[in-house]
């Protein structure tokens, strides 16, 4: 016994900063922390209610070949109690550059402990070199196994996965590939692009979604800006050099920039805006220059397909290239205004050196995988979000499949109709065998995370 709290102090003291190494032999928590190999504690913060900390966990670079090298991966403990169920929170992107308390809805409907983890190769969490052939749904499903299994030793009830968006297809994967590390996945608006050319759902939700007012106007927004071109897009450049965003390394120009931009305005008006939003769309054939480019910067952003930008989404983009897939929309309103046909792909937002060709095999596998041999799987999506249009289908399984009504890209359980919402909570509490009293007295401590990386039309 003695061996075993002495190795665990030597521990700490490689691990901690010399005042936590100081209070640690009175301190369990820091002890079973600083016992976890790999794992670095590098703050902390304690409130009423929990504790927070910042870790790095050491991870190969490719876990096919361990001995090949190794990167430290950020991740995050906000912890109530060993007692308490433990959430996985997957969000897909990287963690905030100084990550503060936040917990998913999950969490909170739990009273829940929450290992939140920043994806590979989102900085700083690359290996250097970076060989981009390590970045897989596999290899990032494998960085989960790996968090999971050592944090076992301080939680060792039942452990619920879930992230929204790519983060909820991240979950997914982790699920599919290590179907026993957690006992069930809430996976939010996660998109299923099972096969890549095959998109027309996406066109039909455009052909549908809100009224055909709205959408006659937000589609003359689109082409009223194509038809300015010659006006707008020297705006763009003077935007650029005023702000000093460049577009070489990645889109290439200005006017591709420009295009890219908007081709994604009607789609991310529904992603982030609610139908009442119509009203206030410019009349795109009276409004002027300077209406159109404000309404424009407002729903997409001309910031977003700058080198300044796209870099930090480069990890998302090489997975939509090479395994995830992305959204082709065929544009037929837009018909003789395109400049650049071919340039709504993932491949267009990545450095030439990172451009990758599309593997089918990978996304086939997980749908199959989803609809016939997974269980205790929740999806939760919104009505009037473009990225459900292709949606997974659970099966039969202790499995369910919501929609919140009129809700975007922001759809969660609270959203829904209050007899699915009160389903959707059943179900995670029974998985998680944590009963209603125990979340109650701890659901309001910390704010909820939206537990979406992004604000433009990117998953």
């Amino acid at each position: 016994m003695r061996s075993r709290i002495a190795a665990v102090i030597v521990s700490l003291l490689m691990v901690l900063s010399p005042a936590a190494a100081a209070r640690a032999a009175d301190d369990p928590l820091l002890a079973q922390l600083a016992a976890i190999p790999g794992l670095t504690v590098v703050s902390e913060t304690q409130a009423t209610g929990y504790r927070f900390f910042v870790l790095t966990y050491r991870q190969p670079a490719d876990h096919r070949h361990p001995s090949a090298g190794t990167f430290e991966q950020r991740l995050t403990l906000l912890h109530r109690s060993n007692a308490a169920p433990t959430v996985l929170y997957t969000n897909g992107y990287g963690l905030a550059a100084s990550p503060r308390p936040t917990q998913t809805e999950p969490t909170a409907l739990l009273g829940a402990n929450q290992v939140s983890v920043e994806h590979r190769f989102f900085t700083p969490s690359r290996p250097a070199p970076a060989d981009w052939s390590d970045l897989t749904i596999w290899q990032e499903a494998t960085d989960e196994h790996r968090i999971v299994t050592a944090f076992k030793s301080l939680y060792s009830g039942r452990w619920i996965q879930t992230g929204a968006s790519k983060g909820g297809m991240t979950s997914v994967y982790h699920r599919r590939f290590y179907p026993d590390d957690v006992d069930g996945v809430v996976a939010y608006v996660a998109p299923n692009d099972v096969i890549n050319p095959a998109d027309r759902a996406y066109d039909r939700f455009f052909d549908t979604v809100g009224t055909p007012e709205c959408r006659a106007n937000l589609d003359n927004i689109q082409r009223e800006a194509l038809k300015r071109r010659d006006r707008l897009v020297p705006v763009l450049e003077a935007n650029a050099a005023e702000q000093g965003w460049t577009f070489h390394r990645t889109i290439g120009t200005a006017d591709r920039s420009f295009e890219m931009t908007v081709l994604d305005t009607v789609w991310a008006f529904w992603q982030y805006s609610d139908a009442a939003d119509c009203a206030a769309a410019p009349e795109a054939a009276t409004a002027t220059d300077e209406q159109l480019y404000a309404w424009i910067d407002a729903a997409a952003g001309w910031s977003f397909y700058t080198d300044q930008a796209l870099e930090y989404y480069w990890p998302y983009y090489y997975q939509a290239a090479s395994q995830l897939g992305w959204p082709s929309l065929r544009f037929e309103h837009l018909r003789g205004l395109r400049n650049h046909p071919g340039l709504y792909t993932a491949n267009s937002s990545l450095p030439p050196e990172l451009r990758r060709k599309h593997n089918p095999v990978p996304m086939i596998d997980i749908d199959l995988w989803v609809r016939t041999a997974s269980q205790r799987m929740l999806f939760v999506y919104g009505e009037n979000d473009p990225w459900g249009a292709e949606r997974f289908t659970p099966s039969r399984r202790d499995s369910a499949l919501y929609v919140a009504p009129g809700a975007n890209h922001g759809a969660n359980i609270s959203r829904l109709a209050p007899q699915d919402a009160a389903a959707a909570t059943a179900m995670l509490r029974r998985w998680a065998d944590a009963p209603a009293t125990f979340a109650t007295k701890l659901s309001a401590d910390l704010p909820i995370d939206d537990m979406l990386g992004d604000r433009r039309r990117i998953n």
